[in-house]
């Protein structure tokens, strides 16, 4: 296993290229504080041996850690443990781990000598506690190591090493939707876990497994639950959201005493009836994920699809294993898009895959310019240890790389640029994520939150974050809208 220090402000972009979001951090600030207030606004009495254990926890990696994360935490409360977001009051530090890509590696192992260091108990889990062995070489003072969705095995550990608290449940209250890292508007809802897919770049199901998908009726309950608490926005994941059912032959299932397909149309068709947005994410372009659209163009479901294309050229796709080519992926946008004019695609691309010439990536470019994609990440290709990928002859240098990179982001630039401005005098329903010194901060259905763009209410403070409010577009970059709140003649149903 490669070492480097992690510099997340490294001007090198592979090096500071990771999948893990900021939100999580934050959260868990503002809920040790809540924590907190309320435990010093408590009457109850409690001596050093009565007051609940603290353990430190640090989340990395992409929505999917995300919500493991949740659900430790969650179980954690529950039992009640107190979660703190600092290494000096902590008992103990857990961090969940990523293990996608070599930046995200490092930014792991750094994160756990780091706890070793501030704190000197540490639990390590998540996708990187598949390489337990190379983790322990490096970290030998580690406490435990466990993999991804190891729930039942984290909280022994933590068990073993911190005594489990005298837990009063009328001060230790969790909700029923459990603990979220997310603000109190959106929150992550994985239906699967795992993968049947073997893309030659990717070691994800050496890590979580074949698909494993979540019951039907499990999922549409969890959704009623944060619908119920007041979440305004379902963002739907998994390592891949288009295959949900597919390991249990898309069974009947059942919910509230209803008989429920588990399948993605289904799924979508419930989630629907919740009354929030619901944003697909991780969705692969197969025959039936044309059935979808037009529940988007009914207003059903956001009209937003996450699709991992990757390539664009057939040879690399093929080396990649994965499905599809550019011709019918052009089409079958054009027909999307006839269906469901409003529909926003989002993509992610790997540019420098070994063998790819220049030609191919010339494919690429072409590719983007056709399709004119909505919003567009990029990462250049990155030999994660245990990938096949990594087999393969003639490997790009990473100068050739970062060139690449850069010209396909400034096509994808010009392109994010001109489809923005056509949406000045606009009016957008924005649900708002933060309110700060200079205005509103929200996210409109084109808008997956820390993604894609945001859109900016300057001097707008008569809002909060939650709040769902029409706004009209008056100006835009390549990435970013700003507008002004309009009166409520459009106001939502």
């Amino acid at each position: 296993m490669i070492v480097e220090q992690f510099d997340p402000n490294a001007s090198n972009s592979a090096q500071s290229q990771t999948t893990t979001l900021e939100t999580p951090k934050k959260v868990l600030a503002e809920q040790a504080n809540e924590q907190q207030q309320s435990q010093s606004a408590s009457n109850t009495a409690q001596t050093s041996s009565e007051r609940a254990a603290k353990v430190g926890f640090v989340s990395l990696g992409c929505p999917k850690n995300l919500v493991d994360s949740e659900r430790i935490l969650t179980q954690l409360r529950t039992e009640g443990y107190d979660v703190v977001n600092s290494y000096d009051d902590a008992e103990m530090v857990i961090v969940n781990t990523c293990g996608f890509i070599d930046s995200a590696v490092q930014e792991s192992l750094d994160t756990i000598g780091e706890a070793l260091a501030e704190n000197g108990k540490v639990l390590v889990t998540g996708c990187l506690g598949a390489k337990k062995d190379e983790i322990v070489e490096l970290h030998p003072n580690v406490l435990g190591v466990t993999g991804p969705h190891a729930y039942d095995e984290v909280l022994a550990q933590v068990h073993e090493h911190v005594a489990k608290p005298a837990h009063n449940p009328l001060i230790d209250l969790v909700p029923d939707h459990g603990v979220k890292l997310t603000p109190k508007h959106y929150a992550y809802l994985k239906i699967s876990e795992g993968c049947n897919h073997r893309c030659t770049f990717c070691i994800i199901p050496s890590m979580r497994g074949d698909l494993d998908s979540r019951p039907v009726g499990d999922v549409i309950g969890e959704a009623k639950r944060l619908a119920n608490a007041g979440v305004k926005e379902l963002l739907v994941i998994s390592q891949d959201t288009s295959a949900y059912g597919v390991d249990v032959k898309h069974k009947l299932d059942f919910y509230e005493g209803m008989p429920v397909k588990t399948h993605m149309q289904q799924l979508c068709e419930e989630l629907a009836k919740q009354g929030v947005w619901v944003r697909l994410h991780y969705v692969y372009p197969y025959p039936h994920v044309d059935n979808i659209i037009p529940l988007m163009a009914e207003g059903k479901i956001l009209p937003y699809l996450d699709i991992p294309f990757q390539h664009a050229n057939k040879r690399i796709l093929k080396l990649m294993k994965r499905p599809g080519s550019s011709e019918r992926v052009l089409e079958r946008i054009k027909k999307w898009r006839e269906i469901c004019p409003e529909l926003v695609i989002r993509s992610t691309f790997i540019v420098g895959f070994p063998g790819e010439t220049e030609e191919e990536f010339e494919e690429l470019l072409e590719f983007l310019a056709e399709a004119q994609l909505d919003r567009v990440g990029c990462f250049k290709y990155s030999p994660v240890e245990g990938a096949t990928a990594n087999d393969l002859p003639d490997h790009v240098s990473d100068e050739v790389m970062e060139e690449r990179l850069q010209r396909f982001m400034a096509v994808q630039a010009k392109i994010s640029a001109e489809k923005l401005q056509q949406r000045i005098g606009q009016e957008y329903l924005v649900l708002i994520d933060e309110v700060n010194s200079e205005g509103a901060i929200g996210r409109s259905y084109m808008d997956a939150p820390e993604v894609d763009g945001k859109v900016y209410l300057t001097d707008e403070f008569d809002v909060q974050p939650g709040d769902q409010v029409w706004v009209q577009i008056i100006h835009a970059d390549e990435h970013d809208v700003w507008g002004v709140k309009v009166e409520d003649e459009q106001d939502e149903d």
